[in-house]
């Protein structure tokens, strides 16, 4: 599976902080931020994560009603799922509709398990081992729906969300189909 959204290929996203024209060999990236009210989910699909520390605080502060904070942070193994050394990963996403659909499934998850708030952000381009390409976020009332929640959020944003990653390992590279 490849990203159809290659870096040679011409296109234009419009959101509420990114604007991007991709033609020429250039890529111009600007950080790409979704954000519904005060109080609401934040989803963020860039090339940097924010400090995690500062999103713990933010979180917290959305309500006194926030009991629980459950944190997930996705890291760049050194090894890949086949025992191949891994050198890095490459993310592409159509960030838009990635950032769009976050919205739509933490939506769903405050529904189903009543949950306070929550934060999503997502790395794209290139991630070296041990670097952080992931942080989840789920402010809950209490332990038991912020887990369930949390775990739900991951497991949906790798089979439903359109990032695309490519492990390059020592042997070569290839797209990585979500389990």
């Amino acid at each position: 599976m490849g990203c159809p959204y290659s870096k040679t290929t011409s296109y234009w996203l419009v959101g509420e902080a990114r604007i991007s024209h991709i033609g020429l060999g250039m890529v111009m990236r600007w950080p790409f931020y979704h954000r519904l009210g005060a109080g609401m989910m934040r989803v963020k699909i860039s090339e940097n994560l924010d400090d995690l520390s500062g999103l713990i605080e933010e979180i917290k502060g959305v309500s006194n009603e926030v009991g629980a904070i459950i944190v997930f942070v996705g890291v760049v193994r050194g090894l890949s799922s086949e025992g191949e050394r891994v050198l890095r990963l490459e993310y592409e996403a159509y960030e838009e509709q990635a950032a769009k659909k976050l919205e739509n499934i933490i939506a769903e998850l405050k529904g189903k398990y009543g949950i306070i708030d929550a934060i999503v952000e997502h790395r794209v381009g290139v991630a070296n081992v041990g670097e952080n390409t992931v942080y989840a976020l789920v402010a809950s009332k209490h332990r038991e729906e912020g887990f369930k929640s949390i775990i739900e959020l991951i497991e949906r944003l790798k089979h439903e969300v359109p990032i695309w990653k490519k492990e390059v390992t020592e042997r070569g590279s290839r797209w990585i189909e979500s389990t």
